[in-house]
């Protein structure tokens, strides 16, 4: 499990905080109340309060495997990477669904025509002690618009695509199978990742995009901006 120091102060916080009292207060003795580190036995016993909220980090997701897993299981389901030109020929063709899971403003910017948009990840929503350490490690780096895997990925697509439906899975540099010298092993990416959640979970007929939208951008074929 992994642990990160989200407060360690006394705050006025809703979130779910361990309190350790290390000795009473000598209300009495007319003194005022002064917190200090320690405390000996043979001295007035004065209050010293520790409050710190942990935000623990819940148990590893399927999209968090390891790559070379991850690599694994997509050699053993045959997914195969297309270029774009090939994408848009069986888009055409052969009726293949171009699943973009880049985030919606993205999608709304540009995508190829049809495409249909379930992302892989989204804004962080909720407001556990975890997700508001999440937001501040996130903010840390200036990145005010921190992400998260979204649990709906899976079902979504269930709804919208259906897992009888040819996929070419989508994002926007699309990372790679194939070995290369500065990547030995491929490279990862959200395409990669949502092609990966989806063999896992029974789809069968499931492409890669290689080279991502941003080559189908660059070499000029369809797109449109806006919702379909």
């Amino acid at each position: 499990m992994i642990t990160m120091l989200a407060a360690s102060s006394v705050v006025n916080s809703n979130l779910a905080c361990s309190s350790r009292i290390s000795s009473c207060s000598d209300f009495t003795s007319g003194h005022s109340w002064r917190p200090i580190e320690a405390v000996k036995l043979h001295r007035r016993a004065v209050s010293s309060i520790r409050i710190s909220c942990a935000a623990t980090k819940p148990a590893k997701t399927p999209a968090e495997e390891e790559w070379k897993v991850k690599r694994q299981l997509l050699a053993e389901k045959r997914v195969r990477s297309v270029d774009v030109k090939e994408a848009l020929r069986l888009q055409k063709e052969n009726n293949f669904v171009i699943l973009d899971v880049r985030p919606e403003a993205e999608f709304k910017e540009a995508h190829p025509p049809g495409a249909i948009n379930v992302q892989i990840y989204r804004l962080i929503k909720e407001w556990t002690a975890w997700d508001i350490a999440r937001r501040a490690a996130f903010a840390f780096f200036g990145i005010f618009a921190g992400t998260e895997e979204n649990p709906e990925f899976i079902q979504s697509v269930d709804v919208k695509v259906g897992k009888n439906a040819k996929i070419i899975v989508a994002c926007s540099t699309g990372g790679t199978l194939k070995p290369t010298q500065n990547f030995p092993d491929g490279k990862q990416s959200r395409s990669l990742i949502a092609a990966y959640l989806l063999v896992l979970n029974g789809y069968s007929n499931v492409y890669h995009l290689e080279g991502g939208l941003y080559t189908w951008f660059k070499e000029g074929l369809p797109a449109v901006e806006g919702e379909e």
